[in-house]
């Protein structure tokens, strides 16, 4: 059989002269399922039985591959793969998990250039348009998930291709193309939109407190749940990390999405009291108190969202309103997609130096990991694409985090309530033979202390901090009183790291150099002549921002012989110069020379990397 085969846009095919039979009829297609079993004599006599009964019914006739099918409950693919190859349809082979994203954006583009009524007619028959092949006279290329549908001619017809083939498309990657280029309405913003909220009642009683008798009566009237659940889906939809309830004043909230690391307005909800939503909210998910509104809550979410279960944390905290009488809250949800874990080094923006230090580090049987960065800039995605590479059936891994925010499949994750805090955790974890620990944050000298000694006593540790770089990590633990010789002995690794956005596709080569800007950078404008540099546009699928993800960026310091002696003889503090010009010495890039790499091969903008690092 011959196949069709899709890599980054381009068609191979591959023909074998078998494929040009010519078209067998009669029972011979129903011999060939025979002989290889994968029908019976009984099945056989069911199928002739319901044709003839079709027939005589003046029903739509089928052919034996339908009958099987449709009728006998036969899978699908098993019996249109033997059809494909018996009638001489080349067959599909796609990957879809693997298709980039602007192939997937060319078959969009070809399925919505035509008008509503021939799209519906090529999803009802489930076919799709894959492509047009240029160098075939501009045929079009058609996949079916039943290339022998008789209705097929008639669309193409319709379509007007002067030149045409018909392919097998497998029924499992046409349902996977259909997910991914006509997603699913939103029904709760669907059901949303036939709603108009235009009243506004007091909710404050003369002393000045919630009525929550009028409270209830707005969330019942405003379907404030249909609004809730909506962002839910979209936020997930939109590839957004977080989902921020704000409210501006007494009748209006902003809903914004934290989409690449940016804020960007999703809703304005107006004549809607905030205190309504945040009920809402509260009710909707589990740990949270209705009633509370002067403390921080914690609470989660879990929802089952285009086949996929999909957890989220919600974080509650007190803030000031415009008036004295207002008592708003802000809230944050964080979006827990099991589906965005990221194992793999290489894809997290790890090359070069960094790639093959961090790798000989990690496959140490004890010593500390440490990742260091400020908040928000990936330093728990980077440690799960760690434990990922290290864990296996004959190590017991333990983490210690607060919250838990990624199940790990072959770790035991201890997660942190008021009766069980960091230091208490990580002291049982001692006695409960780990060979592997995580520690989601080294906060104080004690938990440093436990950390140090996890590391020094056989045990691969990993754990994070919050400073600028990564010399000033190992500062920040001399301060806080962790002696030098067990600092030198313990550490394996540091690796600071930030994230920087990558252009969309719709990027544009610049045309001109910025001087003032490469001068700032500390560059020679003309050691860059040569270079192409990049500036972001702005396109629908971008949504206009010019960039399209994010990647990381690392500075990383092995500790070698000679940074552990620079440590060891450290007086009243660290000489965190000597450490990083030693670590240059072995082909480590500071933060912002990892980020002028990433501009060299185009991913991102001089302009990102200048406002997401420091001066070195």
């Amino acid at each position: 059989m011959s196949e069709i085969t899709f890599t980054e846009g381009k068609i191979d095919v591959k023909i074998n002269d078998a494929d040009y039979q010519q078209p067998l009829v009669g029972n011979k297609l129903a011999f060939l399922l025979l002989k290889k079993g994968i029908i019976d004599n009984n099945t056989i006599n069911k199928a002739i039985f319901l044709k003839q009964k079709y027939s005589q019914e003046g029903k739509k006739r089928k052919n034996l591959a339908q009958i099987l099918v449709q009728d006998l409950n036969y899978d699908h693919d098993l019996i249109f793969t033997e059809v494909a190859t018996f009638y001489a349809f080349r067959k599909v082979d796609i990957d879809v998990d693997k298709l980039s994203e602007n192939f997937l954006e060319g078959l969009k583009y070809l399925l919505n250039s035509y008008d509503q009524e021939i799209k519906m007619m090529l999803l009802q028959a489930k076919i799709l348009p894959l492509m047009i092949d240029i160098d075939n006279k501009n045929k079009l290329i058609l996949g079916a998930i039943d290339p022998t549908d008789k209705e097929i001619p008639r669309i193409v017809q319709r379509i007007n291709a002067d030149r045409y083939e018909i392919t097998y498309l497998p029924s499992f990657c046409y349902e996977k193309l259909i997910e991914i280029l006509i997603p699913p309405e939103n029904e709760y913003l669907k059901n949303l939109e036939k709603i108009e909220d235009e009243y506004q009642i007091p909710i404050e009683s003369n002393e000045g407190s919630i009525d929550e008798g009028l409270l209830q009566i707005e969330i019942n009237k405003s379907a404030l749940i249909n609004l809730f659940e909506g962002a839910l889906i979209e936020g997930v939809r939109r590839g957004a990390s977080d989902i921020h309830f704000l409210p501006e004043s007494s009748t209006d909230t902003l809903i914004n999405f934290r989409v690449d690391g940016k804020l960007l307005l999703w809703h304005r909800q107006q004549n809607t009291i905030p205190e309504a939503i945040i009920a809402v909210v509260k009710d909707r998910a589990r740990g949270l108190d209705r009633f509370e509104r002067e403390s921080g809550q914690d609470g989660f979410v879990q929802r089952e969202i285009d086949g996929h279960i999909i957890r989220f944390r919600v974080s509650i905290i007190p803030i000031a309103g415009s008036e004295i009488r207002n008592k708003f809250e802000s809230i944050v949800i964080r979006i827990l997609d099991d589906r965005k874990v990221i194992k793999d080094l290489g894809a997290l923006g790890f090359s070069g130096y960094a790639l093959s230090s961090f790798k000989k580090a990690i496959t140490n049987p004890q010593g500390l990991v440490i990742l260091t960065g400020p908040t928000g800039c990936g330093k728990s995605t980077t440690l799960q694409a760690a434990l990922h590479q290290v864990i296996n059936p004959s190590v017991n891994v333990i983490t210690v985090e607060d919250p838990i925010e990624y199940i790990i499949k072959g770790a035991r994750q201890v997660k942190l309530g008021h009766k069980l805090n960091f230091e208490h955790a990580l002291r049982y974890i001692l006695r409960h033979d780990p060979d592997i620990v995580l520690v989601g944050e080294m906060r104080d000298k004690e938990t440093a202390d436990i950390a140090i000694k996890l590391a020094n006593t056989g045990h691969l540790t990993f754990s994070t901090l919050h400073t600028n770089d990564a010399p000033s990590a190992i500062s920040r633990l001399f301060k806080m009183g962790i002696e030098p010789f067990l600092l030198a002995n313990a550490i394996n690794i540091i690796v600071a790291q930030r994230l920087i956005r990558k252009l969309c596709e719709c990027k544009r080569r610049s045309d001109k150099y910025d001087e003032k800007i490469l001068k700032r950078l500390g560059l020679q404008p003309t050691e860059w002549i040569d270079i192409d540099l990049y500036e972001p546009v702005g396109c629908e699928k971008c949504l206009g921002s010019g960039f399209k993800g994010r990647m990381a960026v690392h500075e990383t310091i092995y500790i070698t012989k000679e940074i552990a002696q620079i440590i060891l003889d450290a007086g009243d503090k660290i000489d965190e110069g000597s450490v990083r010009k030693a670590a240059k010495k072995d082909g480590s890039l500071t933060l912002r020379e990892a980020g002028l790499e990433r501009v060299k091969h185009g991913v991102t903008s001089i302009e990102e990397v200048l406002t997401s690092t420091m001066d070195d």
